[in-house]
């Protein structure tokens, strides 16, 4: 019995500093990214650049940080026990007698839980507050963002704009503040959209509208995903939002509303395109193709990424993507063609000069 209690005794301890070399283990990592660590990944949650991403940063450090302080004191506790307590060489085996009511005790670990679980609801209650009630600017930037199965559709109403998978926004400049409002819908099943230096989680459901918004303050590439299980792909069912300065926002709006290009040099390739079923799942402005099912193509090729980001816009890619769409994304909705050789180049031709 003993011997069994011992190895007991030994488990659990050797649990608990595993415990131990984990939450350090964290710890340090955090405190390298937070404060002066390696270059931050694209999806770095330690490094927040927007005013949500921000506010979740900090209620996540303030919980962490009482967790550890938990975690100390019940550590610390166990292991004044351990050494209080040990196994003496005169102990002759008896079990002691046990002691009831201690009301300090009971005191103690009923007040300081609920105190506790009070200030987390409080500080989280006020973050989610500061964050869902916030008034809307007059400069805000409005984008309808869809989910599909498995791509991201961004519709810019007040601009004109229809566009795929990397969401244009402008820097928001905290004295003259351009938040970006995002209502997000879902085509089909449940997404969720996740930028992490951005903005929290916000789900995407069926008949459902939520909404979301982001102020950048640094201009770059920021990476982010669905992070709702949708199906096969959804791990390759990536975003990416580009800040642009002002300036550069609007000319990428001037330029994303204008029609798409006309060449005669590619002309065998839009009539293979548009007497396929290619015409029936995407559109392409100015042309007779407006299909709603996939990506608008109009301005495909001033796009870094395809397949939602499961590839480089390249012109390899694309035809690969086009003849073969399993072989970059398998499980993904669009058909292969069966395209020739001939009608394969013509067409990764025409959607070349769609810029």
């Amino acid at each position: 019995m003993r011997r069994t209690r011992h190895r007991a005794l030994v488990r659990s301890v050797g649990g608990l500093f595993a415990e131990i070399l984990v939450l350090l283990a964290f710890l340090s990592f955090a405190t390298s990214q937070c404060f002066g660590g390696p270059d931050p990944s694209p999806a770095n949650i330690f490094r927040p650049s927007s005013t949500p991403a921000d506010e979740v940063f900090h209620i996540a450090i303030f919980v962490l940080i009482i967790a550890a302080v938990i975690f100390t004191v019940v550590f610390c506790l166990l292991a004044y026990a351990l050494v209080k307590f040990r196994r003496r060489t005169d102990d002759d085996g008896r079990e002691p007698a046990p002691v009831y009511g201690s009301n300090q005790v009971e005191l103690a670990w009923t007040v300081l839980p609920i105190l506790i679980v009070l200030v987390l609801f409080l500080a989280t209650a006020r973050v989610i507050h500061s964050v869902e009630d916030a008034p809307k600017p007059p400069a805000a930037v409005e984008v309808i963002a869809i989910g599909h199965q498995f791509w991201w559709e961004f519709r810019y109403p007040a601009l004109g704009v229809v566009t795929a998978n990397e969401l244009h926004v402008p820097r928001s400049d905290p004295a003259h503040p351009t938040p970006t409002y995002v209502e997000l819908h879902s085509a089909d099943t449940d997404h969720s959209f996740w930028v992490p230096r951005l903005a929290g989680k916000t789900d995407l459901i069926p008949n459902r509208t939520n909404n979301m918004w982001i102020d950048p303050h640094e201009v770059g590439i920021y990476v982010g995903q669905c992070a709702q299980y949708c199906g096969t792909q959804h791990a390759k069912m990536l975003l990416r939002v580009y800040v642009d300065t002002n300036e550069g926002f609007r000319q990428w709006a001037q330029q994303e509303a204008q029609p798409a290009r006309v060449s005669d040099a590619v002309s065998e390739g839009r009539r293979v395109f548009e007497t396929t079923a290619c015409m029936n799942c995407h559109a392409i402005s100015g042309t007779v193709a407006d299909g709603q099912f996939g990506p608008d193509l109009t301005h495909l090729m001033s796009r870094e990424t395809i397949a939602s980001g499961a590839a480089l816009n390249t012109a390899e890619n694309l035809r690969l993507w086009i003849r073969d769409p399993e072989a970059i994304k398998p499980g993904s909705l669009m058909p292969a063609m069966q395209l020739t050789d001939q009608d394969l180049d013509a067409v990764t031709a025409y959607l070349e000069t769609l810029r």
